[in-house]
């Protein structure tokens, strides 16, 4: 009960990160304001959903070795998505700034 609890706290939040990204994607002015919404919102959003749907695998099938093995996979997953995201939204904001793209300012949109 209280896993379910957990898992559902964690599926929610996510999609509320999730959504908060793309308001900010759809409504933020210039294009580093907008990677910086992607980079952030994206990283917890995804860890968040993995590790409900990594509680909910554990929780619902019980502990053993396929469900840990499971469990596991996932968790490594969220790992390569906590190093992968930023460096990629930092690899794209570098070329973004060596192409030379102005940065925002009022009143110029």
């Amino acid at each position: 009960m209280i896993l379910d609890g957990i898992v559902i706290f964690c599926v929610l939040s996510g999609l509320f990160f999730f959504f908060g990204t793309s308001v900010g994607l759809l409504r933020f002015p210039g294009f580093y304001t907008r990677m910086h919404a992607a980079g952030k919102g994206d990283t917890l959003s995804s860890v968040l959903l993995h590790l409900g749907c990594a509680i909910f695998i554990l929780s619902k099938y019980g502990v053993d070795f396929h469900t840990l093995l499971v469990a596991s996979k996932v968790l490594l997953v969220v790992g390569f998505i906590f190093m992968g995201s930023p460096t990629a939204t930092h690899a794209i904001m570098d070329a973004g700034y060596e192409t030379e793209i102005d940065h925002w300012k009022k009143g110029s949109r």
